[in-house]
């Protein structure tokens, strides 16, 4: 949702909506879809053309480039759907048009739910409660800070994904709230500094895809609606929405590399059943994405196979009639100025059909009765206030059953990168120097406070300078310990466990001495210190993107402290990709540690790694380069310039080569790679063994009927992969068994499974992973369909996307 709904007393960037209704135009049929088949989606350079290097100022410019779509296709009630549409039919059936209107926008109320959809008290629907956000429930009290979705991608644990998702359902269900506006799966990552990454899971569409759908069925189990966003290519906050008289930026992007990268986790979040998909701020081949018929009823409810509704992102609706044609079934946070009272005026004058606005009802309806919240739901936005100072009902959300997946999630949250001889776990230290600006806990949390619900407590003054009508950003949050990135996915903590409280309490147990300074950038070392450690971050925030990737202050604190301490211990709490090449190699930085975003727990988590009480088990979910220029173009966002400073255009001209893809194909060797990460033990890798499922279609394309998430046999399996893994070690650990496939004719190699056993020392296991039709094909744009060719498929596994012992080829 939009940041501009955040209680905070620092200037956000608030962006004024554009009011004009772009019409359709018959423009549109004049680019046949064979055109848009043979080209991909086609190049909108070549169309526009730059002979006169004028600047463009008329939108018509771009009309075509994203091929029309029409009419939006109605919800069948397939699958698991059929007794749910078969109820919201009838329901539909009784209301008047102007009910069935009401359905399909939000309306003000005097509550913290994000958005509301209002009942219809004589047909006993209760009304909808939409709520940030896919991290935990968000702008109330009495829930938790779960770890963010850049924690859980760390993680690598499908297992944990699941029983966090859970955990949190129950939270929004407790407060009454209907629909959770998450998982996110857009933006991917394409963007290094992009400032809401660290809200998804991991710039690769596999794990995001695996653990998006874990979090979908893990909410929804509970009755809690999963809203997955932002559908598709919203990979920046820069001109994510119209200012002044320059458009959101358009994703300019091709047929294949949408569905091999953009498409995949969205697929996978529909297969796994999500009843709603939030359209995006941005365009998409120079169409908004909440009026772009292509990406919604083309990809998301023909190709896919979608039964359930579209709601826009918040202020992310641009045209009324147009949106409605398009695919749009509601529009938040408000119906009005476009949809209400102008939809029904709309199907009156025939601009738009009724069985359109049936068609939205439906699946909204059908949604509600799916996930059982006709009965027995609590009352809708119950403990919701709109102002937490004023008198309200007391809804205690959060449960003393989740505290261990709470307290897990923090953990695994952590990525253990450098331990040179063992300088952790930590050993009886008899004194600990704890240094950095993230180690103690934010000095501020109360209702209506700076930042309290859109996770900028940690951010000092400083750290967001005024400038004129505009915001300086720094790199960091320097007012205490990360535990969210900021914007509408942060979450509400019910206390901070910082690592100066946890060591503290540590210190106390053991007898150990500390010394403490949050403050300095070049502190005095007492040189007796067992250990020094220095904890810092790398904040990112919905709104506006990353300024850098790494920052001179914190930088020079780590290397100040090293030059004084021969045991330095480096922790971050970064909301992203954070270099470290300026200390790394310096002979007393001894450990390293990425925390991610870990949650109310960070500072307990933290310390039982360092004690060993707990075994690091974190992988990275990106990759670590040694500078900026690595990443090339897909470093920074794209600005607004040159003939297109009207409107932004941002090629996606790389393809699908994105981090690790890209890192192989231009070999570029990373400081630390996709899918490391240490442990305090070591395991081994052995017995690769491949097989082939015997009687399963070969032949080149899927022909079974579409289902819920593409055609059903995308779904089967042609081969299953094995392999066994043995700690080698002195303690118990668990290891993430990564499977690596090369494609023909596609990248060296792209994740294709992965397992997290958990073994004892000399224990070992068998991991298998089973390879899908879809697993091994690649998008053949001319067929528009899913391609298994014939020939050798490059197999690895092993423990990161740069150690795979185990090699074989697999033949179709």
């Amino acid at each position: 949702m939009n940041v501009s709904s955040l209680c905070c007393t620092v200037p956000w960037h608030v962006y004024q909506l554009s009011t004009t209704c772009t019409a359709l135009s018959t423009v549109y049929a004049m680019f046949s879809t064979s055109l848009y088949v043979l080209t991909g989606f086609v190049a909108w350079g070549g169309v526009i053309g730059t002979a006169a290097q004028s600047i463009v100022t008329e939108d018509v410019t771009f009309y075509g480039q994203s091929p029309p779509v029409y009419p939006s296709p109605n919800g069948t009630g397939s699958g698991d759907w059929a007794d749910a549409y078969s109820k919201a039919q009838a329901l539909v059936a009784q209301m008047t048009l102007e009910e069935k209107v009401n359905l399909t926008g939000g309306i003000d109320a005097d509550s913290s739910c994000s958005g509301i959809i209002p009942a219809i008290e004589r047909l006993n629907f209760t009304g909808l409660c939409l709520s940030d956000a896919g991290n935990g429930v968000r702008t109330t009290n009495f829930a938790s800070s779960w770890a963010s979705g850049i924690s859980v991608g760390a993680s690598w644990n499908r297992e944990l994904a699941h029983k966090r998702a859970v955990g949190m359902a129950g939270e929004f269900r407790a407060k009454g709230v209907h629909i959770a506006l998450g998982p996110v799966v857009g933006p991917l990552g394409r963007i290094t500094t992009s400032g809401r990454n660290w809200e998804g899971f991991s710039n690769d569409p596999y794990l995001c895809g695996a653990l998006a759908s874990e979090t979908v069925r893990g909410m929804q189990s509970v009755g809690v609606a999963t809203s997955t966003k932002h559908f598709i290519a919203n990979e920046q906050e820069t001109n994510r929405n119209p200012e002044g008289n320059v458009t959101a930026v358009s994703s300019n992007i091709d047929d294949k590399t949408i569905h091999e990268l953009y498409l995949w986790p969205f697929q996978d979040a529909v297969k796994a059943g999500t009843v709603n998909i939030m359209c995006s701020y941005n365009r998409i081949n120079n169409s908004y994405g909440c009026a772009n018929s292509k990406t919604q009823n083309g990809l998301l409810k023909t190709e896919l196979g979608f039964q359930g509704f579209v709601v826009s992102d918040w202020g992310a609706q641009h045209a009324g009639v147009a949106t409605a044609l398009a695919g749009l079934d509601m529009v938040m946070p408000s119906a009005t100025p476009r949809w209400g009272s102008s939809l029904t005026e709309a199907v009156n004058n025939g601009s738009v059909p009724e069985s359109r606005i049936d068609d939205m009802a439906t699946r909204i309806i059908a949604a509600w009765y799916k996930m059982g919240q006709d009965e027995g739901f609590p009352a809708i936005g119950q403990g919701m206030p709109a102002d937490l100072s004023q008198p309200h009902q007391r809804v205690i959300a959060k449960s003393g059953s989740n505290k261990q997946v709470l307290l897990q999630g923090a953990v695994e949250s952590h990525v253990l990168l450098k331990n040179t001889d063992n300088a952790l776990p930590l050993k009886s230290p008899k004194l600990i120097s704890l240094f950095g600006y993230s180690a103690k806990s934010f000095d501020l949390y109360t209702p209506g406070a700076g930042g309290w619900n859109g996770g900028q407590e940690s951010l000092a003054p400083a750290d967001l300078i005024p400038n004129g009508g505009d915001v300086i950003h720094t790199q960091i949050a320097a007012n205490g310990t990360l535990i969210s990135g900021g914007g509408s996915g942060a979450n509400m903590p019910a206390y901070v466990s910082s690592p100066a409280q946890a060591l503290s309490e540590r210190a106390y147990e053991d007898d150990t001495n500390m010394w403490w300074d949050f403050h300095s950038g070049n502190p005095e070392v007492d040189q007796s210190s067992d250990a020094c450690i220095v904890v810092g971050n790398a904040f990112a925030s919905e709104g506006w993107d990353r300024v850098g990737l790494h920052d001179d202050f914190t930088d020079a604190l780590i290397t100040n402290v090293a030059s004084q301490c021969n045991n330095t211990i480096v922790v971050f709490h970064n909301a992203g990709v954070r270099l470290v090449d300026q200390f790394i190699d310096h002979p007393n930085v001894t450990a390293l540690i990425f925390a991610h975003l870990p949650g109310q727990d960070s500072g307990r988590a933290l310390t039982s790694i360092l004690y060993g009480d707990a075994n690091p088990s974190g992988k990275l979910p990106y990759s670590i380069p040694r500078n900026e220029s690595d990443y090339g173009a897909l470093r920074n966002e794209t600005q607004p310039d040159g003939i297109y400073e009207l409107f932004p255009q941002s090629d996606f001209s790389e393809g699908i080569f994105i981090d690790y893809r890209a890192f192989d194909a231009q070999n570029i060797t990373p400081r630390y790679e996709f899918g490391f990460g240490l442990s305090y033990t070591t395991f081994s890798f052995s017995d690769l063994q491949l097989s082939e499922v015997e009687g399963v279609d070969t032949s080149s394309y899927p022909s079974k009927p579409i289902v819920e998430g593409g055609h059903e046999d995308l779904w089967d399996v042609l081969a299953k992969v094995s392999a066994t893994v043995t700690n080698t070690g002195s303690v118990a650990g668990a290891e993430v068994a990564q499977l690596y496939v090369g494609i023909p004719n596609g990248p060296v190699k792209q994740l294709r499974g992965f397992e997290k056993p958990i073994l004892d020392p000399g224990e070992s296991t068998v991991v298998e992973f089973e390879l899908t039709r879809r697993d091994l094909s690649t998008w053949d744009v001319v067929a528009q369909n899913w391609l298994l060719q014939e020939g050798d498929y490059a197999i690895s596994v092993g423990s990161s996307s740069r150690d795979l012992p185990l090699t074989g080829t697999l033949t179709v």
